[in-house]
């Protein structure tokens, strides 16, 4: 049976491109929103949904994880990064000397600023939904437009390329999970995601729980923070780990923070991202 795979849409973004490097033979349902990819996959409308949550230059996608703390028990069960290549496109026989306005997504207008202000001191930026509705709205403008989107993006909206790798750092990728039900089976190489606070303040508790990991060799592989939403000032700590939930060593160190915290959230252990798998 193919799988129903819910992603951040419309058609032609980041996003959908994810997705199809998730699982190529997949129904892809494109929904308007992250939380709208969560509820489809719990309602059971999706078998999976993939999501934005990290950029290498923007940082963490902060509704990614507020409905992972605060509103879905839906489980990470893969992640995917994805080299992000920004291309300058526009409507068939148009001169690069003529664009008056440049539609995009802000994290795309931002990631090409240098490009923009040297080439098109003089446009006016306007923010889209998404890349792919940045190409429709440059489709549809009265003005000479343009809008900064991706090749799958050019292929399905007939648009002309003016530029290739207009990001100002090429190094430039977003890291993606995929969000199920239940999480990943053990495969030797993992990575789980944890969130937890403390009701309380006092010196060394924070380093009191890191230390749980660190005594049994445990690598974090990221660590930050998200206001709590109670109280200003506290936090809710969100925590990448090395490894799967079911090893002992982990579960050991688990059941350590959640003596410590006052709460704790597992959002699902996953095979870690090897990066040579990546593709455009």
């Amino acid at each position: 049976m193919t799988r129903r795979l819910a992603y951040l849409g419309p058609a032609g973004t980041f996003s959908e491109q994810a997705a199809l490097n998730h699982d190529p033979n997949a129904t892809l349902l494109p929904f308007s929103s992250i939380p709208a990819v969560a509820s489809a996959v719990a309602s059971g409308l999706s078998d999976e949904g993939v999501v934005p949550i990290e950029n290498s230059l923007e940082g963490s996608v902060t509704y990614t994880l507020d409905l992972l703390i605060h509103e879905s028990n839906l489980l990470i069960r893969n992640e995917l990064v994805l080299s992000i290549e920004h291309c300058l496109l526009a409507k068939p026989g148009t001169k690069t000397s003529e664009v008056e306005v440049i539609y995009s997504h802000p994290q795309a207008l931002a990631q090409c600023r240098s490009f923009l202000e040297e080439r098109f001191p003089e446009a006016q930026q306007v923010a889209s939904l998404s890349t792919a509705a940045a190409v429709e709205e440059m489709q549809q403008s009265a003005s000479t437009s343009a809008a900064i989107g991706n090749r799958r993006s050019a292929a399905l909206y007939g648009a002309q390329m003016l530029a290739q790798a207009i990001e100002d750092n090429h190094n430039n990728v977003t890291r993606f999970v995929v969000l199920a039900h239940s999480d990943h089976p053990p495969t030797g190489s993992d990575k789980t995601s944890i969130c937890f606070d403390f009701d309380h303040d006092a010196p060394g508790i924070l380093y009191e729980v890191m230390g749980e990991f660190a005594k049994r060799g445990v690598n974090l592989a990221k660590v930050e923070s998200r206001p709590n939403r109670r109280s200003l000032g506290r936090y809710i700590f969100l925590v990448d780990l090395e490894g799967h939930r079911e090893d002992s060593v982990m579960n050991e160190a688990l059941e350590a923070v959640r003596s410590l915290a006052s709460t704790l959230k597992v959002f699902g252990s996953y095979p870690m991202h090897v990066s040579s798998a990546v593709s455009e």
